[in-house]
């Protein structure tokens, strides 16, 4: 009996990312694993998947074909259950019980996979608790996004709201500070003091942040640029004002020798 088609939005595509998936206790059915596939990342797979209870299928490259297409699988496919987004309030909860401010990353219409997945990686990286995404004008959690990202989807918590400006009156009002990033803004980010509870937001590659959500923001910040080109990529600049922020809240909660 052959097994039914699987749409690749359900799926985790890739060695690191479904061995980060297991990590993080994904909701996984199966994984498929390519007959002759080995190395250490594909038995650190099979030995995660058998402590977690998830089963593991050797399969033919014709059937990870038939699942991935021409998506690059490195001979491993992951099925999962729902996306598992998060609810804001679940995150600003969790976030709560923590020791440090809370630190969250707002994207305002990304629409491009490797950048969304880009950002999840670098947000992740920084220490960031939280993202939100909206649910319409944007990329969702993708097959590509999760591969991009490195497996840090799998970690970070991810909400997808219906109204980005509504929900930075939400985060206004439990005391966060909003800062945005806006290549006309005449404050460089280097400037900027990002103390206290705080959320980035980061705007679309091409439009930047929608206007009723740049008047959301308490600051906007920019990045000088010294080159030819007039604009970095979304990730990159998300990247640059992310490190920027946790590098000054974690200079502040050293101890003064």
């Amino acid at each position: 009996m052959t097994d039914k088609p699987i749409s690749l939005e359900h799926c985790v595509v890739g060695r690191q990312p479904v061995l980060e998936a297991l990590k993080a206790r994904r909701a996984i059915e199966k994984i498929y694993v390519q007959h002759g596939a080995g190395g250490p990342i594909i038995q650190q797979i099979k030995e995660f998947a058998s402590q977690c209870g998830v089963p593991v299928t050797e399969a033919d490259k014709a059937r990870l074909r038939q699942i991935v297409g021409d998506y690059p699988a490195q001979g491993v496919v992951a099925v999962l259950g729902a996306i598992p987004y998060s609810d804001l309030d679940d995150i600003l909860s969790t976030v709560r019980q923590r020791s440090e401010p809370p630190f969250l990353l707002v994207l305002d219409e990304i629409e491009d996979p490797h950048n969304l997945g880009a950002l999840i990686r670098s947000a992740e990286c920084a220490g960031v608790h939280g993202i939100v995404i909206p649910r319409h004008h944007a990329v969702s959690i993708t097959p590509s996004v999760v591969k991009t990202s490195a497996g840090a989807s799998a970690h970070l918590p991810i909400a997808r709201v219906t109204n980005i400006v509504a929900t930075l009156d939400k985060l206004k009002a439990a005391g966060f500070w909003i800062v945005g990033t806006d290549p006309r803004s005449n404050r460089p980010y280097y400037e900027h003091d990002y103390q206290g509870p705080l959320a980035i937001v980061v705007g679309n590659e091409g439009r930047g942040i929608r206007r009723l959500v740049k008047e959301k923001c308490d600051f906007l910040v920019t990045i000088p640029l010294y080159g030819k080109v007039g604009s970095l990529n979304a990730s990159v600049a998300g990247a640059v004002v992310l490190f920027e922020a946790t590098r000054c809240r974690h200079a502040s909660s050293k101890p003064q020798s």
